[in-house]
């Protein structure tokens, strides 16, 4: 499956400025493999230590939230655009 990850501008420091990867992942867990693999410095903001998700990290496949597609078990389709959004807060 080939598709897109938009990295939005907060974890760009992290993959050297780079917004957009294309790759090849059938899932979630294959996704943040490939990120892990081209950016080492990206890995502990996408899973936490026992390697589940962030639990301020919220996945989009095309504008829907993951979690409303079956989670880290749903199979990417060739073309999905994916979206990494890190919940941000402040006051």
């Amino acid at each position: 499956m080939n598709i897109t990850v938009q990295i939005p501008s907060a974890l760009r420091r992290h993959t050297g400025g780079t917004a957009k990867v294309s790759c090849a992942a059938a899932n979630l867990n294959d996704l943040f493999s490939t990120l892990d693999e081209k950016f080492p410095d990206l890995k502990p903001h996408l899973r936490d230590e026992s390697g589940q998700i962030r639990r301020f990290l919220n996945v989009y496949v095309n504008e829907e939230d993951i979690r409303f597609l079956g989670g880290p078990s749903y199979t990417f389709q060739d073309g999905d655009e994916v979206l990494l959004v890190p919940s941000i807060a402040g006051g």
